[in-house]
């Protein structure tokens, strides 16, 4: 996966890429990153990326023609990365969102400042992408956000491939609670089935732990579930409405959680 990101402030991405999880997926080859400062490709000598809008109003816009070159660049030499400008009024992404972008194999995140872009910019770009109902400074803040949730999701970035199955929303259910040493600390105690060295048992604990932790914080998740039978009769046990968790029919069960 290679990311092109479009930005006032490339410096704000350096530690982001150079730790973590990014930085290992860099060096495994699977992940590469290209920065595209706007400033560069303003035409006047004092690089300028903004102006007063147009029928007068607070703040500044940014200009499209320094955009709009920047985000032709991003195609120079290489395949036409797949376009995203972040922006409160796109659609706010999700898992299903994520994966989708993390089939690419390239991305450009166009990233806005101050008031917002000129319009005409949104005639260089494929989609627009919001990551929630809430402001934040910069459209940096957002393509960080973007490029960790699609870069787990490239095979050869996460050291284990199935910890990005297991994580919450991936099956529109919240994640199982986790457990470490030691197996007591200040009277609370690891659940017993965790210890017990039985592997079916421990799946369907965490299969069924999931179910219960979605109902209590997130049961509109389960509208979009795919549930067994097995799961339908432990959420009924819950004082889950039927109609809930109507997602589909899971498998007749080849999974330990559900026998």
């Amino acid at each position: 996966m290679h990311f092109h990101v479009v930005t006032l402030f490339p410096e704000l991405f350096v530690s982001v890429i150079d730790t973590t999880m990014l930085k290992k997926g860099r060096e495994r080859g699977a992940l590469e990153f290209s920065f595209y400062d706007i400033r560069a490709f303003a035409t006047d000598r004092h690089r300028v990326t903004d102006d007063t809008p147009y029928g007068g109003g607070q703040g500044m816009v940014m200009k499209v023609e320094p955009l709009a070159a920047a985000i032709e660049a991003t195609g120079v030499g290489s395949p036409r990365p797949h376009r995203v400008l972040l922006c409160p009024q796109g659609p706010t992404l999700d898992e299903a969102r994520a994966r989708a972008l993390a089939d690419r194999d390239a991305l450009a995140l166009i990233c806005g400042r101050y008031e917002g872009v000129d319009e005409r910019v949104r005639e260089f770009v494929d989609e627009e992408l919001s990551i929630g109902d809430y402001v934040v400074s910069g459209g940096e803040i957002a393509a960080i956000v973007v490029i960790d949730a699609v870069a787990r999701l490239v095979p050869g970035v996460l050291g284990c491939a199935q910890s990005a199955e297991d994580e919450s929303f991936h099956t529109h259910l919240l994640e199982y609670p986790q457990y470490t040493r030691p197996p007591a600390f200040r009277g609370a105690q690891v659940p017993d089935v965790l210890l017990s060295g039985d592997h079916q048992a421990i799946a369907r604990w965490r299969r069924q732990a999931a179910l219960r932790r979605t109902w209590e914080r997130r049961p509109d998740l389960l509208e979009r579930a795919v549930l067994s039978d097995e799961d339908r009769r432990f959420l009924s046990t819950l004082g889950v409405p039927p109609r809930s968790g109507s997602g589909g029919r899971g498998p007749a069960s080849s999974d330990p959680a559900d026998r």
